[in-house]
């Protein structure tokens, strides 16, 4: 299918609206687990680290899944796909409102409400990228905002649904307002062909490959059949026999004629079948042997390889915080009169800001998307480093905002794959890419809560986590050095649709 080109406006901006309430709808209750978190410990007891496997799997199970997902809507379309997703995110969380254990929850919350939030995430995204393409750091800031808002209101929410009604009337409620998805996904309409339509088709390419195999074993089959004919017909002229009457005679060759016709069709219709299903299964194990072969030619990006490592570490290292950032706050024994605001909404907020500041950034020349995506992430390691050191709520608070605003750098990642791999292979690298954020995601709050398990102190869980950051961060800006363009140009040139950071921080 060819596409026009992006409109950078119009009904882009209406689907930049609905984006933002589905990423709104969707992640809010999962981004802001941690408020449930404290609940499902008190409820199960269970230890910390088998309790932090609900909130990882449920933001972590559909970037797991993004290479199914990105397969779902380049095949289905968004609007579909983010239909069918609303139906998943609202019955999970209302099925998880009956959990009779943790690992009803794990069902429940971790893979269906997650799976339906990565199905969301990749047709926002996706459909955003169709329309926008001056304007698309801007539009996907302002779309990833949603979900940053989203845990900002939930945090809140949720804790004051929980006072009223108890946890699973909690979420009872969170899963009907995600019904609201449905309205939102009607509206993703897709980006329209091009006006231009390709060069029309010769009367021979336009007939199907098939035919011209059927053809050939027609003709076989005719052939065959005629030769059986032949033979009928010799045999009966050798023998010779003058009983037969004239009408008898024709009545014989109209049966013969019918059995033969009814030979016909059945063989040709058994080789058309089997033609059929070995064409179809050669077609299939091409598309399987070229989809890995693209993957091998992504891989051999140094950046792109840099940048898969370093979203891994980033989310093993990062995401706890916004999950287990109150149960920090609960073990410093902080007191609650200087309790002012959940810092799950602190992290929100900021968030929501840092990913609106940081995809503005993205659209000026004069900024290299890569340089800003990897100051993000070692501000964001030495950040996880000072968490031990804070021993109040001022401090907790601080650094849960400067957090939030670095993890804004979400906004931003399609845009770095974008320019990294090209429009065209968008859809598939961003799928790997998650895929590892997903992993990172979901090994995170379990590595740190099992730390605390083992240690009953959360210091050692966070020094590792800054080391992961920070690690990732450096392996990205080796790999992104000039020096490695230049040796590569003199080697050998790019291979097409790569993106050139040295080219690219001038224009």
């Amino acid at each position: 299918m060819v596409f026009r080109k992006p409109p950078d406006g119009g009904w882009g901006w209406v689907i930049v609206v609905v984006s933002f309430f589905t990423q709104f709808l969707c992640y809010g209750s999962p981004l802001a687990v941690g408020v449930l978190y404290l609940e499902w410990l008190d409820v199960f007891g269970e230890g910390k680290g088998k309790t932090a496997w609900v909130g990882s799997l449920a933001n972590g199970i559909g970037l797991l899944a993004s290479p199914v997902c990105s397969i779902c809507v380049s095949s289905f379309g968004a609007r579909p796909v983010a239909i069918f997703s609303g139906f998943m995110v609202a019955g999970g969380l209302m099925m998880s409102s009956f959990a009779p254990n943790i690992y009803f929850l794990y069902i429940s919350y971790g893979i269906v409400v997650g799976l339906g939030c990565g199905l969301l995430y990749t047709a926002t995204v996706t459909i955003t990228c169709h329309y926008f393409d001056k304007h698309r750091g801007l539009a996907l800031g302002l779309i990833s905002t949603g979900s940053s808002v989203g845990l900002f209101i939930y945090a809140a929410l949720q804790r004051e649904l929980i006072d009223l009604y108890g946890l699973d009337g909690c979420l009872l409620i969170v899963g009907a307002l995600s019904l609201n998805i449905l309205a939102c996904g009607s509206l993703m309409r897709p980006l329209e062909s091009s006006d231009s339509p390709p060069p029309e088709k010769t009367c021979v390419d336009k007939v199907p490959e098939q035919y011209f195999v059927y053809h050939e074993k027609e003709k076989t089959v005719e052939e065959n059949i005629s030769i059986l004919e032949k033979g009928y017909v010799d045999e009966k002229c050798a023998n010779n026999v003058p009983d037969y009457k004239p009408d008898s005679i024709l009545n014989k060759n109209v049966l013969s004629s019918i059995n033969i016709n009814e030979k016909d069709t059945y063989k040709k219709k058994v080789v058309e079948q089997t033609n059929f299903c070995k064409q179809l299964a050669k077609r299939k194990w091409q598309l399987y042997l070229n989809y890995w072969e693209e993957t091998m030619v992504l891989f051999k990006n140094k950046v792109f390889s840099a940048l898969f490592v370093a979203i891994l570490l980033f989310d093993i290292g990062g995401f706890p915080p916004s999950l287990l950032m109150e149960d920090v706050a609960r073990s410093a024994n902080i007191n609650e009169d200087d309790y002012h605001m959940p810092l799950i909404s602190i992290i929100g907020i900021m968030t929501a800001i840092g990913k609106l500041t940081l995809g503005i950034l993205a659209d000026f020349k004069w900024v290299n998307t890569l340089y800003l995506y990897v100051t993000t992430l070692l501000m964001t390691g030495v950040a996880l480093f000072a968490i031990p050191f804070a021993k109040s709520y001022l401090t907790l608070a601080m650094l849960s905002g400067v957090l939030g605003f670095l993890t804004g750098n979400w906004s931003i990642f399609p845009y770095v794959t974008t320019k990294t791999v090209g429009i065209e292979k968008l859809t598939h690298a961003y799928g790997i890419l998650m895929f590892f954020a997903g992993l990172g995601n979901s090994l995170g709050p379990p590595i740190v809560g099992w730390f605390y398990d083992w240690t009953q102190e959360y210091d050692t869980a966070f020094y590792f986590s800054g080391f992961c950051v920070l690690l990732g961060g450096f392996l990205l800006l080796l790999a992104a050095l000039p020096c490695w363009n230049a040796c590569t140009n003199q080697s050998s040139k790019l291979p097409p649709n790569t993106y050139s950071y040295k080219v690219a921080s001038s224009a």
